[in-house]
C-alpha cells in the first residue's frame, strides 16, 4: 500500500532519503506538468521542477498543514516556474506540443475533431502576458489578486488579459475548427 503524503512529508523532515524520493516520484509528473505551462521549454521545465523540489525539501518548516501539501508543491512549482519566465519575457512560456495527449474533445461539440495536442498549439500563438494569465486563472486557479501580485500587474489588468486571451483563443478555435464565428 503507498504511503499517505502526510507521512512522506515527515519522513522528507527527517531527511530520509527514501521519502524524498517517494514524494518526487509521488507528485513530480504533476508539478512537471505546471512547470511545462510556465517555462519557454522542456529544458527549463525540467529545471524548474528540479528547483522546486529542492525549495519543497528546504522549506518544509514553512508547510504548517493549513491545506494541502499537494497545492502548496504546486504553489511552489508555480512560483519557481514564473521567476524562470521573467528571465524569459522575450520568448514567454509555453506548453509543450509533444506533452499533450492526443485526446479528442468527449462532449461531441465542434471542436471534438482537435487533439490536446492542437489546443495547446493553440495557446502557444497567445502573447506571453494573456497565455500566462489564462494558466493561472484557469489551470492553476489564481484569483485575479493573486495573479497581480505573481506578476507584478493590477487586478485590472490581470482581468483584460484573461478576457483578451479568451476572446484570441475563441477566435483561434473556430478557426482551426473550420466553423463560422459570429462575435455577439
Amino acid at each position: 500500500m503507498a504511503e499517505s503524503i502526510d507521512h512522506l512529508v515527515e519522513g522528507c523532515r527527517r531527511g530520509q532519503p527514501a521519502a524524498q524520493r517517494a514524494l518526487y516520484e509521488r507528485l513530480g509528473y504533476q508539478l512537471m506538468g505546471v512547470c511545462l505551462r510556465y517555462c519557454p521549454s522542456r529544458a527549463e521545465a525540467e529545471d524548474a521542477l528540479q528547483l522546486t523540489f529542492v525549495k519543497i525539501f528546504t522549506r518544509l518548516d514553512q508547510f504548517r498543514n493549513q491545506g494541502p501539501f499537494e497545492a502548496w508543491a504546486r504553489r511552489i512549482a508555480v512560483t519557481t516556474s514564473l521567476n524562470l519566465w521573467h528571465q524569459h519575457q522575450q520568448r514567454g512560456p509555453h506548453l509543450d506540443t509533444e506533452e499533450a495527449a492526443d485526446i479528442p474533445h468527449p462532449d461531441g461539440t465542434p471542436f471534438d475533431q482537435l487533439s490536446a495536442a492542437d489546443v495547446v498549439q493553440l495557446m502557444n500563438t497567445l502573447p506571453p502576458g494573456y497565455r500566462t494569465v489564462l494558466n493561472l486563472y484557469a489551470v492553476e486557479g489564481y484569483s485575479h489578486a493573486e495573479i497581480g501580485e505573481l506578476l507584478g500587474i493590477s487586478e485590472g489588468t490581470s482581468k483584460s488579459q484573461l478576457s483578451r486571451a479568451r476572446r484570441l483563443l475563441e477566435e483561434r478555435l473556430h478557426q482551426q475548427a473550420h466553423i463560422p464565428h459570429y462575435h455577439d
